[in-house]
């Protein structure tokens, strides 16, 4: 059975937005498209994403959408269903999921994400890639995703292949340009001349911690030769340098590690951080 491009539907203009983005990327990967609507079964807990009460159309039902869908793309191969259960539950239980997109309300042209619980909960516990999407004005999915580069956010101390490969893969399927980038801080230093100390310490990070994203990269560059890659390690906090990278950017790629702290997933305070406040689009791809 094939893989697919699954996109959450609760009739919101963040979920078309979501649906039109899924469109392209199923299509550019040749995949089929299923928009799934879950209708919220738990006791005393509102429907998926905020949608209750609200059409999940337009206008003229889920035929008339998949038909929009495959004018703009042709070819694409579109399902839909509308199915009870727990959302979160239901959405990362969904098969044969190649990645899950979902859309997310925005708090402001500058000010990033609003995070339901259901997005939350498909973040921390899915095992295929997440992309969270905001509303945009415009109907065309492949203008905002064939629009700016991939940002790839990168732990030089816990390399993850996954991430890499879906931001190579898919600054490649939009002839799009990666920038890759490392943030790093100086650790604390105590006694003798700490001035001194810590400013050596900040030169000789510098440099290992460029020349180990070099070589972390070099492979890729070599798998995909036709992606231009900028590399960018710095002196700073990744979660803020990430958002602020992610202001001209057409997706920003974090990566989530998969384990369990506590009670359910964790999924990091940068990824986190991100999440909420990221200009673009981002995806959360689940690593070991």
């Amino acid at each position: 059975m094939p893989r697919t491009v699954i996109a959450g539907v609760d009739g919101s203009r963040e979920s078309l937005s979501a649906v039109e983005w899924a469109a392209g990327e199923a299509s550019r990967r040749g995949l089929p498209l299923r928009l799934l609507h879950v209708r919220d079964t738990s006791p005393g807990v509102r429907a998926f994403f905020a949608g209750a009460g609200r059409a999940l159309w337009p206008d003229g039902g889920p035929q008339a959408a998949i038909e929009g869908l495959q004018a703009r793309h042709p070819g694409l191969e579109v399902t839909t269903d509308d199915i009870p259960g727990r959302p979160a539950e239901t959405l990362c239980g969904a098969k044969d999921q190649e990645l899950l997109v979902l859309g997310s309300r925005g708090l402001g042209r500058l000010a990033g994400f609003l995070l339901g619980s259901v997005s939350l909960a498909v973040i921390a516990r899915s095992t295929a890639p997440v992309v969270l999407v905001r509303a945009k004005d415009t109907s065309s999915a492949q203008e905002w995703q064939s629009s700016g580069d991939v940002v790839v956010g990168l732990d030089t101390s816990h390399r993850s292949d996954a991430v890499l490969e879906f931001g190579f893969a898919h600054a490649e399927r939009h002839s799009l340009a990666l920038r890759a980038l490392h943030s790093w801080q100086v650790p604390q230093v105590y006694g003798g001349d700490p001035t001194g100390a810590m400013l050596s310490a900040q030169t000789d990070l510098a440099t290992v911690t460029s020349e180990v994203l070099t070589e972390i990269l070099a492979p890729w560059r070599e798998k995909f030769p036709t992606v231009a890659v900028t590399e960018r390690c710095r002196l700073g906090h990744p979660a803020h340098d990430l958002v602020e990278a992610s202001r001209d950017a057409g997706l920003l790629v974090v990566g989530r590690r998969e384990r369990r702290v506590g009670v359910g997933a964790h999924i990091g305070s940068v990824a986190h951080a991100v999440l909420h406040h990221s200009k673009a689009a981002v995806a959360v791809v689940p690593h070991a």
